[in-house]
C-alpha cells in the first residue's frame, strides 16, 4: 500500500496574483457553454446560472459574480463547477463576456473582495 497518492497535476497559469484569501465555492453554469479558468461570471438572477460577466446584459449576468476556478463544458443541462467567491486576480488572465475588460469592473468586483491587478513581478 502506498502512502502517496496522486489527484492530479497542478500548472501555473498565473491566474492567482497576490496572498488576499481565496474563498472557494460551487455555482451553478448555466448549460452550452465551453468556459476557461478565469472567466469572470455573472449570475442570472431568475435562474441564477452563471455566464460570463457582460456589462451590456441587463438580467442580472451584467454584475461581476464569481471568477471561475477551472474549465468547463457544459452540455445542455447546467452543471456546477468550483468558482472563487474573493481573492487578487491577474487582470491580463481574466476572461470577460461581451466586450468587458478588468477595468470596466474593477471597482465593482472590490466591494466582493476581488482584486483585478496586474500580476506581481519577481525582484531581482
Amino acid at each position: 500500500m502506498s502512502l502517496v497518492e496522486s489527484l492530479g497535476e497542478f500548472y501555473p497559469d498565473r491566474l492567482i496574483a497576490g496572498s488576499f484569501p481565496l474563498v472557494v465555492d460551487v455555482a451553478k453554469i448555466a448549460p452550452s457553454q465551453t468556459l476557461k479558468r478565469g472567466t469572470v461570471l455573472g449570475r442570472i438572477t431568475t435562474s441564477g446560472q452563471c455566464v460570463p460577466v457582460d456589462s451590456s446584459k441587463s438580467d442580472g449576468s451584467e454584475s461581476v459574480y464569481a471568477v471561475l476556478a477551472e474549465d468547463i463544458i457544459t452540455t445542455d443541462a447546467f452543471s456546477y463547477a468550483e468558482v472563487y467567491f474573493s481573492g487578487e486576480f491577474n487582470k491580463n488572465n481574466l476572461v470577460f463576456g461581451g466586450t468587458d475588460t478588468a477595468d470596466k469592473h474593477k471597482d465593482n468586483a472590490r466591494k466582493l473582495s476581488m482584486f483585478f491587478r496586474d500580476s506581481v513581478k519577481a525582484v531581482q
